[in-house]
């Protein structure tokens, strides 16, 4: 084992010297809108099509072990562009998230419903490296002017502004709130991110390199397909006894085709062994009737979208960059989203300051199976999801998970090397485990001052 850790770390530091004195690679990150962790071809889905992701997934690595740092999206999104756990900036609850229960004793925790200009992006960390940069698609982070990512380091913006939910009536705000592109019924949703996306690549600086932050809004509900494509779904309905919704896999395909075009135009333009793509979903799929008939299901993981269980936070992550990352790899360990910014500078050769709550996961990029001790991840939701989850928190170290109920200050452990579906409680067999995990999240949360459900009077 201190061999293959040698060896490596020479590899790496070869890796680094070369890299300083070469062209730094385009960056273009991808994340697709409650998409399930079985949702793709490459993860074992029989029914959607994904040609092109299980391609970009057989040219770099497949995580089968990827979080978001919440089972919503603004905060996923947020641990994405700064790299801090959204408990920290409290940023706990998608932006317009309001539901209460009124059988419950408490009451939602309050929260930051925006991303402060403050926070440093990660388009911002790469514009002081000569980066151009392109966000396209869903923001999520705040409608302020100063708040919208033409004031967050983004140089060129294709906002989703009104109707965000509808696929055929829709706004895109460019660049401004006094540029917008309204559809008229014409122009599908997910093809129109793609043609911005396009756009952006074709008329970027050539001496420069760009990072594209490509958000669809697919296959978030509605579920609103192409009618062009349904065919074939409906054909094979039967044979899948309406396990899976044909609607929501042509929302996949589409969105499929948008980054298959993507991966063509780099082709075209020898660019493929110069550019890191990375492709993600936000969080969990939704596995129950919102706005529509059941959209997805993540068996064997518990549950869905709006809960700390794996169906909630597990998400599809592919890794790739052509010539430098070996291909057809799989990584079974895991890591969470706050750890894309100290891994793409770390990519790049550059310093950075210490961050709490991120860690490189670039040893795993050279070699998925090196052994690599990620440490402790938590979850914090103190709130009432859309989609009937509870107020919670969690915490994972190794194989072990611990699951916190704000309402009753219960425990749940589970063993998810043993038991991936969360079925079998362990909290009372496993007392000194239990905990220790308990120390370890409330620990966490005072560490963060984290901001808890409030008692009814």
């Amino acid at each position: 084992m201190k061999i293959s850790i040698a060896i490596f770390s020479a590899l790496f530091l070869t890796y680094h010297c070369s890299f300083s004195q070469e062209k730094k690679p385009n960056i273009i990150f991808i994340l697709a809108d409650d998409l399930g962790y079985i949702d793709l071809g490459c993860y074992g889905n029989p029914f959607n099509e994904t040609p092109n992701l299980d391609a970009l997934a057989k040219s770099g690595i497949r995580f089968t072990q990827a979080y978001a740092a919440s089972t919503v999206c603004s905060p996923s999104r947020a641990s994405i562009m700064i790299g801090k756990h959204p408990a920290r900036l409290k940023i706990t609850n998608f932006l317009v998230g309001e539901r209460l229960d009124s059988a419950s004793r408490i009451l939602p925790a309050k929260w930051q419903k925006y991303l402060p200009n403050s926070e440093i992006t990660m388009a911002e960390r790469l514009k002081t490296l000569g980066y151009q940069t392109g966000m396209v698609g869903k923001w999520h982070l705040g409608s302020g002017d100063s708040l919208s990512p033409w004031n967050q380091g983004f140089d060129y913006t294709r906002m989703i502004g009104k109707n965000g939910l509808d696929y055929y009536n829709y706004s895109i705000f460019e660049d401004s709130y006094k540029q917008e592109f309204i559809d008229n019924g014409e122009k599908y949703l997910t093809d129109k991110l793609s043609d911005y996306a396009l756009n952006f690549i074709d008329n970027k600086k050539v001496d420069k390199p760009f990072f594209l932050y490509l958000c669809y809004s697919a296959p978030h509900v509605f579920t609103v397909p192409k009618a062009e494509k349904l065919k074939k779904y409906f054909l094979k309905y039967e044979k899948f006894k309406g396990k899976y919704n044909p609607d929501y896999a042509t929302m996949i395909e589409s969105m499929d085709d948008g980054i298959g075009r993507i991966m063509q135009t780099l082709k075209e333009k020898n660019a493929t062994e110069n550019t890191i793509i990375i492709f993600a979903s936000d969080n969990g799929g939704v596995g129950l009737p919102e706005l529509g008939p059941i959209p997805t299901n993540s068996e064997p993981l518990r549950k869905w979208k709006g809960h700390v269980y794996e169906g909630g936070i597990r998400i599809p992550t592919i890794i790739s960059w052509k010539g430098r990352i070996e291909s057809n790899q799989i990584c079974n360990q895991y890591f969470i989203n706050t750890d894309y910014t100290p891994t793409i500078l770390d990519l790049l050769g550059q310093k950075y300051e210490s961050i709490p709550d991120a860690l490189s996961i670039v040893p795993l990029l050279f070699n998925p199976k090196i052994p690599f001790d990620r440490g402790p991840i938590f979850w914090h939701y103190p709130h009432f999801s859309n989609q009937m989850g509870r107020p919670a928190g969690a915490v994972r170290k190794g194989d072990w998970k611990l699951v916190e109920n704000y309402e009753t200050h219960e425990f749940e452990l589970y063993n998810l090397k043993n038991d991936i579906s969360e079925n079998t409680n362990l909290f009372k067999s496993y007392t000194e485990k239990g905990v220790e995990l308990v120390t370890l999240l409330k620990n966490w949360q005072k560490s963060i001052d984290a901001n808890m459900p409030i008692p009814k009077l």
